[in-house]
């Protein structure tokens, strides 16, 4: 217990760290776009990489991709419900900012620290399928809800196939379910750029943490953190209690029911030309949360 509080202690002190160079302006708020450019393009995928040679996958596992997208569906579904007597704008908000998980800048630098290469190598099937929702699927409902312009698949597709990550998982999981060898040598190369994505990704989320909201927006701040958490902890019992994989992968399949939503949430916000800071807000609450339900189920589940 003592050695779990001491590692999740170090990646609250990162998240710390970043949020306080950011406030004497070591960093500024633009340079969050810098460090997510290097950890989604850079560091993630190497970790990706890494974890994934060295994992078996078998076919029964690519069901995680499918709970992965099914997640952010469900997330979807809730949000239009929590607005269905609203006007078109607040369903669109819903949808997009209930949705989604942020796993590859959140949740994956915990499984890699503390559930070892099986956990990665399931983050990563997981991520696959909820890539399809939370870079570009969610956005492309969103406006369809907002505009009725019906929705892109094209603009899904590009969304997808300029995703690093995305492709490094579909990449890595393919070659490894046709018995492709990873050389030793590339995963030897790999390795110290995917040693830098734990503490890449929580000083990300520390410089580009943000708590500003309008007064007049915390009921629906409030209403999709609590309905994002509620379903969070249903699917948390399900995937623990019913799917038929190791602890390690039942273990950790609930941290990331429990990851936060996805950093690029309030990007497409703003392309969705609503509420920003409000969608900024809830982003970093839905971290705060995260943080100490992630330290409470590792002490538990490890």
């Amino acid at each position: 217990m003592l050695d779990v509080l001491i590692r999740a202690g170090s990646f609250v002190a990162i998240i710390l760290l970043g949020y306080l160079l950011r406030k004497v302006g070591v960093f500024r708020k633009e340079d969050f776009k810098v460090l997510s450019t290097i950890v989604l393009k850079i560091t993630l995928p190497a970790a990706v990489i890494v974890s994934i040679a060295n994992t078996e996958i078998t076919p029964s596992m690519l069901i995680l991709t499918l709970l992965g997208f099914g997640g952010g569906v469900l997330y979807m579904v809730a949000g239009y419900l929590m607005n269905l007597r609203g006007t078109r704008e607040q369903k669109a908000f819903s949808v997009l900012n209930t949705s989604g998980y942020n796993i590859g800048c959140f949740s994956l630098p915990f499984v890699q620290s503390f559930l070892g290469s099986a956990g990665v190598a399931a983050t990563s099937l997981f991520d696959t399928g909820n890539a399809f929702v939370v870079l570009g699927g969610s956005y492309g409902v969103a406006s369809t809800i907002k505009a009725g312009n019906g929705f892109s698949g094209k603009r899904l597709a590009k969304a997808l196939l300029t995703s690093v990550p995305f492709l490094a998982y579909l990449l890595m999981a393919t070659l490894k379910l046709c018995r492709v060898p990873i050389p030793s040598q590339v995963v030897a190369f790999v390795q110290p750029v995917a040693n830098a994505n734990a503490f890449l990704a929580m000083l990300m989320i520390g410089v580009g943490f943000e708590l500003k909201a309008e007064k007049k927006n915390l009921k629906v701040l409030l209403k999709i953190v609590i309905t994002r958490y509620a379903i969070a902890t249903a699917l948390a019992l399900v995937f623990y209690n019913f799917l038929p994989f190791s602890q390690e992968i039942r273990s950790t399949l609930v941290i990331l029911a429990f990851s936060p939503l996805g950093a690029s949430t309030p990007i497409f916000t703003s392309q969705l030309k609503e509420d920003v800071g409000l969608s900024s807000a809830i982003n970093s609450v839905c971290i705060l949360i995260s943080i100490i339900l992630n330290v409470v189920l590792l002490m538990v589940l490890l």
